[in-house]
């Protein structure tokens, strides 16, 4: 899951920043290595592997971090804006970079040389045993088993180019369909599906700026648009209408504990970044959509899921909210971080939530700390302060 603000349409001051880094504002984008050599590689034999790695970027590089107590493994020079996203297996994590997704070993701190170039590489999707990339600057998909990267091997897998290029994103089902997006570097309208073969099966254009995607309970898809959600469920799509004309939800999070989507809600068109305070509960059985208002803003960074498929959301009010998917009730709320104002540049620092299990890790770049937290208890488990404020968190996920 990943995600920028406003689904890549950037003003100002990020504007500028984003053409002369060449990046994509969304999960499993890009950063800065152009033509020197971005890092100095180390062999995977002389680093101690570390037990269920987190990966944290900041400005310059990544921080491998022990899982259970957040001690840096190392320290990874890798000049620019860096993103990360789990790759689906229990050792790497995929670094996007100005030539493509690049494929970094985190278990034993090392870049593999596994890579699928391309400019503008964007989302990074797991589901069902396969990972899916997107990458915007060409619109090509590759889908691979992520047990495949084992050994540092390039993965051989399927792989489809959208008729336009576009910032788009693709996920495969367990049957085999591809739901792919449609767009151009101008406009984005829906999405289509391929079956194993990719001959087209179906198609949707009612998505007016599609962005994002989750995967619910039984195999359904949902991708947001600027009025609603487009679901892709039993073979054919359905579309979740907003309760407001502009309604953006470019940003969800799936889980396969639960028949509901949770996404972000955004209703205003010409804010250069809105905070919105309402979140979106979209019921895949039924195809509606719920609003709950939790009295403070959040960033796209907010959204997760827990091990019960209960819907989470970091709040600017430092407030890490556990809620009910089915009544759309807060029924937790653990006091994770201080209060903060989410920056209007993206690329920007800003707490992030990444979960894995059982566990929730909070990053607090203010203060340059990440935390950790149990999700049953509320309770505290550690927290590390590092050298250097970070940005992006991910982590190795076993997606099998």
């Amino acid at each position: 899951m990943n995600r920028s603000p406003r689904a890549g349409m950037l003003t100002g001051t990020a504007l500028a920043v984003t053409a002369s880094l060449a990046l994509t504002a969304c999960g499993g984008s890009d950063d800065a290595s152009s033509d020197a050599e971005p890092e100095k590689r180390t062999q995977s034999s002389a680093a101690t592997a570390v037990e269920n790695p987190l990966v944290a970027s900041y400005d310059g590089g990544l921080y491998v971090l022990d899982g259970e107590t957040l001690k840096p493994a190392k320290t990874v020079e890798l000049p620019g804006f860096n993103r990360v996203n789990p790759a689906g297996d229990e050792d790497h994590v995929i670094v996007s970079t100005d030539s493509g997704f690049r494929v970094f070993d985190a278990a034993r701190q090392a870049f593999t040389d596994a890579e699928f170039k391309g400019a503008k590489p964007g989302h990074v999707v797991r589901h069902g045993g396969r990972t899916v990339l997107f990458t915007d600057g060409t619109g090509e998909v590759n889908v691979f088993d992520p047990a495949d990267l084992a050994g540092g091997k390039q993965p051989e897998g399927r792989t489809y180019t959208s008729a336009e290029a576009h910032h788009g994103v693709a996920i495969e089902l367990a049957g085999g369909e591809l739901v792919t997006t449609l767009g151009t570097e101008e406009k984005r309208t829906g999405a289509l599906v391929l079956d194993k073969n990719n001959k087209e099966i179906a198609r949707a254009e009612n998505c007016p700026g599609v962005h994002g995607e989750a995967a619910a309970q039984g195999d359904v898809v949902g991708l947001g648009c600027e009025d609603g959600v487009l679901l892709y469920k039993d073979g054919e799509f359905t579309k979740v209408d907003a309760p407001d004309d502009y309604a953006r939800t470019g940003n969800q999070a799936g889980s396969d504990a639960s028949p509901i989507l949770l996404g972000d809600y955004k209703t205003d068109p010409d804010a250069e970044l809105e905070r919105p305070t309402r979140i979106s509960l979209i019921d895949t059985r039924t195809a509606k959509m719920k609003l709950v208002d939790l009295g403070t803003s959040y960033s796209f960074r907010s959204l997760a899921r827990g091990p019960h498929g209960e819907a989470l959301v970091l709040g600017t009010n430092g407030v890490l909210h556990g809620i009910d998917p089915e009544t759309g009730k807060v029924e937790k709320r653990i006091e994770a971080v201080g209060d903060w104002t989410e920056p209007l540049d993206w690329q920007q620092p800003r707490p992030t939530l990444f979960v894995r299990d059982h566990t929730a890790y909070v990053s607090e770049p203010g203060k340059r700390q990440l935390h950790a937290f149990d999700l049953d208890s509320g309770e505290k488990l550690t927290s590390v302060t590092l050298p250097k404020a970070t940005n992006e968190l991910s982590g190795t996920v076993d997606g099998h």
